[in-house]
């Protein structure tokens, strides 16, 4: 399971903020992972994505998520900003709403997935403002069974 992310940029004044963390996804970005789950073998993941700022400000994000072993799906994600620093929407594996806060310049995503699984994936932009690293956990019924880390980086400029 490959995560998405959002980076942030230096902060400045909320309107021109909002704009530039949902703009790091938007033309193509790439996610690239390895994903190790309680008793599998580990596996990478692999997503290429195609983000639009629409205009009311939102985000619309299309990953074309490969997995190890599995064969290739569309992840779909639209997410807006609700409060300075936070984020709210929704992502088609997701069960529920995604949320996301701003904390210390890192982005923290959380929501649900089928299964009682919770996932939490913590976002880390980097010097430059182009890639961003990235740490998923998932739990199940409140126990960690796996966890990810990789690199998001855009791929336009």
């Amino acid at each position: 399971v490959a995560f998405v992310a959002m980076a942030a940029l230096p902060p400045s004044s909320g309107a021109v903020r909002k704009i530039h963390a949902l703009r790091f996804f938007e033309g193509r970005t790439e996610s690239i992972g390895t994903i190790k789950l309680v008793m599998k073998k580990p596996y990478k993941s692999r997503s290429i994505g195609r983000g639009e700022i629409k205009s009311d400000g939102s985000l619309q994000l299309v990953q074309r998520v490969e997995d190890d072993g599995k064969p290739p799906h569309d992840r779909r994600w639209h997410i807006r900003e609700v409060a300075p620093g936070k984020f709210s929407g929704t992502m088609s594996e997701a069960k529920g709403p995604v949320t996301i806060d701003e904390i210390g310049g890192k982005f923290r995503f959380r929501f649900k997935m089928k299964g009682n699984v919770s996932v939490e994936q913590w976002i880390a932009p980097l010097p430059g403002g182009k890639t961003a690293s990235t740490k998923v956990t998932i739990r199940k019924m409140g126990i960690t069974v796996g966890q990810s880390e990789g690199t998001i980086r855009r791929l336009d400029n």
